[in-house]
């Protein structure tokens, strides 16, 4: 029989996380999959979407108010920032506004291409947003990997519209793979591991492992982030009793409540997609401006 993982406080542990829409629910599921009997609070700030095109600064002042309101309001013992831009930019200023331990979701990814990688070249696909703050190259070198470092930009707009096995989205990846491809080659690369640098992208995961060419190991950071989560909890004993780790859709009894700071029917929507199970009472938000 499972034993249940107890916080420092001896109740089961309260897991907040946080992304500026709703890709982050990749992350959740994969939590919830490895802690089924933790409590979860899920923040999508959709009302200040998409986070890629504004300042960083303005990025760390929305992303810290979501993450003082998981602590706060939703009494969170831990933080996973499961945002790639926000990873990438705001990581250290979240840090700074809440008392919690704070997960981010790109070293993890790194730390997993790491491992996987034997060639110490690895490529990485994400949005504009984050390629173009070189979160993951930076992540990787300091691993001693060279990385290369693609934006897809159309393959968001294609997960949110379910187009998830469809031939427009494989083309539309195909050719993404095949201009990274040449441009690793140019650079006399030779990567073994393509990382999934946004978090819409596992939904994809199956699409892109049938286009990689053989022996390309796909590294899914919403997996890693989860792992990573989980360690450091156990580190923290936040979990000293750590549950088997699984790979499985979450239960259906694991406690959930989402949050949502505009289109909270879209959120319902798009979130039963992302997480694999009904998304229902999402709670709306207002964060201020």
């Amino acid at each position: 029989m499972m034993t249940e993982p107890k916080s420092a406080s001896g109740e089961r542990p309260t897991i907040g996380v946080f992304d500026s829409g709703f890709g982050g629910l990749t992350v959740l599921r994969a939590l919830m999959a490895r802690i089924p009997h933790a409590r979860f609070a899920f923040l999508g700030d959709t009302a200040r979407l998409p986070y890629g095109s504004k300042s960083r600064r303005t990025i760390a002042r929305y992303a810290s108010q979501s993450a003082q309101f998981l602590v706060s309001e939703q009494d969170a013992e831990f933080l996973v920032i499961a945002c790639n831009t926000a990873s990438a930019l705001a990581l250290d200023d979240i840090k700074d506004a809440v008392t919690v331990p704070v997960q981010g979701v790109i070293e993890p990814g790194a730390e997993a291409a790491a491992s996987a990688s034997h060639s110490r070249d690895v490529m990485v696909i994400a949005t504009d947003a984050t390629v173009q703050s070189h979160a993951y190259a930076a992540a990787c070198a300091a691993r001693g990997l060279r990385a290369i470092e693609k934006a897809c930009p159309l393959l968001v707009p294609l997960v949110e519209e379910g187009w998830i096995d469809h031939p427009v989205t494989a083309e539309v990846v195909r050719i993404y793979l095949d201009e990274l491809a040449r441009d690793a080659a140019a650079q006399d690369m030779k990567p073994d591991t393509l990382v999934l640098g946004c978090t819409h992208y596992p939904l994809l995961r199956p699409l892109i492992e049938r286009a990689v060419p053989a022996g390309v190991r796909v590294i899914d950071s919403a997996e890693a982030a989860a792992d990573a989560a989980v360690r450091m909890l156990g580190e923290r004993a936040l979990l000293p009793d750590l549950p088997q780790v699984t790979r499985q859709i979450p239960p259906p009894a694991t406690e959930a409540r989402f949050f949502a700071t505009d289109s909270v029917e879209k959120f319902e929507r798009l979130g039963s997609r992302f997480l694999e199970r009904p998304v229902a009472n999402v709670e709306l938000v207002d964060l201020g401006g």
